[in-house]
Parts: structure tokens; C-alpha cells; sequence
């Protein structure tokens, strides 16, 4: 971000830091709410979305999601039969030069089958987004997500095939 082309400000206002964290609430609400045009709302048309790591954590491997359509496709077909909620802490515009900013957030999930709530998984990740400014709203570029630790069945998230 800190480049002769895009010189790295201080930081951004505290309006622009909120419309800035809004891609990454739309993000969870979107799928907390199961609405896929607010999900949608939070990628810009080539992002990328890397859940590998925390995939791979929990059993599963599968690619990084390239493309708003290939990522809401596969994420609202992950959570078709849950019901989750997404809660996002410790937001902070790390680096902003107006026209795009990155964004470290820690998000925790919760995913629960929908016919049965005795079981769950409860997940704690670190979020780091790299966004872009587009004609009135912030979107992500690039999503990250490490996770930090989780808690429940890895099989509510990624069923055993059998």
C-alpha cells in the first residue's frame, strides 16, 4: 500500500473507517441472515477469499474461492442447512490511502445445524482483507482468514462423506 503511487495517509477518518469495516459486517450478515445480495455487496467482482488454512485445520481441502459469484456459489452452499452467526471484534484500518485500506478484524462463527442445535462448531479467525473503494461503498479485494482456534464437530462445516 505504501508506495510512490499510493503514499500511505496516517490514517482514515473515523466515518470512512466504519464504511470500511461495513464490507466485512455485510459479509457476516449476509449469510447470518441468509441474504445473499448483502453478502454479495461485500466482494468486488474478482476478489478472492483464502479459507484454506482453516480448512485444512478441520479436515477439509479445498481451493482459495476467486470471484464474488464463485464465493457467495460456495459459501451460501456451505451453509444451506446451518444457522450461523458471525461476530466481528477489534476491527482496525491498518493501511488506507483513500482508494483502498486494509482491514485486520477478529470474527467468531458459529454454525449449528439448523434441525439440530446439540450440535455445533464455534470458530475464531483472523481476519485480514485487503479493500477497495467502489463508487459509494467499500469492498473486499482479498480475504485471509487464519484461524486462532476452534471448539465443536468439524463434520457440522464439513460432513463426512458416507
Amino acid at each position: 500500500m505504501n508506495t510512490p503511487d499510493h503514499p500511505l495517509h496516517p490514517s482514515a477518518s473515523a466515518d470512512e473507517q466504519l464504511a470500511i469495516v461495513d464490507a466485512l459486517y455485510r459479509f457476516g450478515a449476509g449469510q447470518d441472515l441468509r441474504d445473499r445480495a448483502l453478502f454479495e455487496s461485500a466482494f468486488a467482482e474478482h476478489a478472492t477469499l483464502d479459507f484454506t488454512g482453516p480448512a485444512w485445520r478441520l479436515g477439509a481441502a479445498i481451493p482459495v474461492f476467486e470471484g464474488r459469484q464463485a464465493i457467495a456459489d460456495t459459501i451460501f452452499a456451505a451453509i444451506d442447512g446451518l444457522d450461523t452467526t458471525h461476530t466481528v471484534t477489534n476491527p482496525r484500518v491498518t493501511a488506507f490511502d483513500g482508494a483502498h485500506a486494509t482491514l485486520f478484524a477478529l470474527v467468531e462463527a458459529q454454525h449449528l445445524p439448523r434441525h439440530d442445535h446439540s450440535r455445533h462448531l464455534l470458530l475464531k479467525h483472523i481476519y485480514t482483507t485487503e479493500m477497495s473503494r467502489q463508487a459509494a461503498q467499500w469492498q473486499i479485494e482479498r480475504m485471509q482468514i487464519d484461524m486462532v482456534w476452534f471448539s465443536g464437530d468439524p463434520a457440522v462445516l464439513f460432513p463426512k462423506p458416507g
